[in-house]
């Protein structure tokens, strides 16, 4: 088995150092996983019986750089030329079941290290120190088997598995998304029994793990575990939210099911690889239909709004996940815009409208194009290919007017220096309302050439300023 292992260069050199003062070295964990599943692991993880003290003394020297900010929990980081390693101390701790914190052990043996960690198929490890080519494979909870079979279970009971720490659950999930593993029958057992026990977990992890999920290669498997065991109702409860009841009096698409469809469809899109903003774009975009269905006099059920409510809805939920303002404000403004191509009907818009479509999108542009274009699940092709077509026009006119003007920063004829020198004013609010004037004829007429520009300004400072 060990020879199927692409061993690195680096970790020869470290586990000659650890054997030359009598330790122990093993590859562990998710590096001997990816190792065998031929899958760039990045990171390079590795176990020892050597005390933290001694680590750092073993990789001072021989590494370009060390910290030691996990040393409490007896892991020492370093980097050596272009590899960052991880080096932990054979753990084998105890937890209280009521927070994260656990009474920090070491222990003195691989066989009691690996049946603490989360995943049968991360437990597996590659003894190095017994010199090159002489390497030892340990798998003590049939990590290989379950790796050959795409089943992801526990080393020891999953409830104590996810007792210790709840993210596991959520990494199972994770781990489907990036690995396409589906859980065993007992695992899907504790996440369903034990999902509320995700509470215990801080919101920065929780979103750290659930972004990997969002980026992984199948997303939409994940999801769909999260829902059916309940996780999904403790990190996007507005997804199993989407489930509305189908009855006589409310027909409608199913939206929870659409909406996976639409991110699949907007993953088929991606250009340069997986894109966050987009994904969650396109899971969220109609989390605002179940606060805003209507039935209406005719006997429809509208959503009146959806957009508006649902970049609300979205704002709070990614806030409480703790992501970066960036991505919020990204993903609230697709969720947002989502619905305003459907404005175009068959081409009937001004070039004014698709200025202000292409300006009001900016920098998201592109993935608007993916994210519209995605929202059509519907089955019927001769109104399938209708939308598609319309896009395609409008997709056309914005290309037009880019070869006629400079669309994507759309710019009033006359700057904010221009118009105070015409009004004789210093800065100030009406600076600000001539540009806002100047910007909206713009948008309305296209470039005016400073001339009539400035004919214009004066026109509307003589009715909007005497005084």
């Amino acid at each position: 088995m060990v020879e199927l292992l692409d061993v690195p260069p680096v970790a020869e050199e470290l586990a000659a150092r650890f054997a030359e003062r009598g330790h122990r070295l093993y590859l562990v964990g998710g590096s001997v996983r990816d190792a065998l599943l031929h899958r760039s692991s990045g990171d390079l993880d590795f176990t020892t019986d050597a005390r933290p003290d001694a680590i750092l003394g073993i990789v001072q020297g021989w590494a370009d750089a060390v910290w030691d900010t996990g040393i409490a929990f007896g892991t020492v980081g370093a980097r050596r030329r272009h590899d960052t390693i991880e080096i932990t101390t054979f753990r084998a701790d105890s937890y209280d079941g009521a927070s994260r914190n656990p009474e920090v052990r070491f222990g003195d043996d691989i066989t009691g290290d690996l049946v603490r960690r989360d995943f049968s198929v991360n437990a597996m490890a590659v003894e190095l120190t017994d010199g090159p080519g002489a390497h030892r494979f340990v798998d003590p909870h049939g990590g290989l088997a379950a790796l050959a079979q795409g089943v992801l279970d526990t080393p020891a009971a999953p409830e104590q598995s996810f007792s210790d720490d709840p993210l596991r659950m959520l990494r199972a999930a994770r781990f489907v998304a990036q690995l396409g593993f589906t859980p065993a029958d007992r695992v899907l057992a504790a996440l369903r029994e034990m999902s509320g026990q995700l509470s215990r977990i801080t919101a920065e992890r929780v979103q750290a793990e659930f972004s990997k999920l969002m980026l992984g290669e199948h997303p939409r498997r994940a999801l769909e575990l999260m829902v059916d065991t309940g996780l999904a109702s403790h990190v996007v409860p507005e997804v199993p939210a989407m489930q509305l009841e189908t009855d006589e009096h409310m027909q409608h698409k199913d939206v929870y099911t659409h909406s996976l469809v639409v991110m699949e469809q907007a993953i088929g899109k991606e250009t340069d690889g997986p894109d966050l903003v987009l994904r969650l774009a396109a899971l969220l975009h109609d989390i605002g239909k179940p606060a805003t269905r209507r039935k209406e006099p005719d006997g429809r059920v509208s959503f009146h709004h959806h957009e508006v409510v649902g970049a609300k809805m979205t704002r709070k939920r990614l806030k409480d996940l703790r992501y970066p303002k960036a991505v919020i404000d990204d993903v609230c403004h697709l969720v947002y815009l989502h619905l305003r191509f459907h404005g175009y009907g068959k081409g009937e818009w001004t070039d004014s409208a698709v200025r202000r479509y292409v300006t009001d999108a900016g920098p998201l542009l592109d993935r608007l194009h993916k994210l519209v274009r995605s929202d059509c699940t519907t089955r019927n092709r001769r109104r399938a290919n209708a939308l598609q077509r319309s896009y395609d026009s409008l997709e056309d006119r914005i290309s037009e007017l880019r070869e006629q003007e400079e669309l994507d920063a759309i710019r009033p004829d006359l700057d904010g220096n221009q118009i105070m020198e015409l009004l004789g004013v210093g800065p100030g609010p009406q600076v600000g309302k001539a540009y806002k004037y100047l910007l909206a004829l713009r948008m309305e007429q296209g470039p005016l050439g400073a001339q009539r520009a400035e004919a214009e300004l004066r026109a509307w400072a003589a009715e909007n300023l005497s005084g």
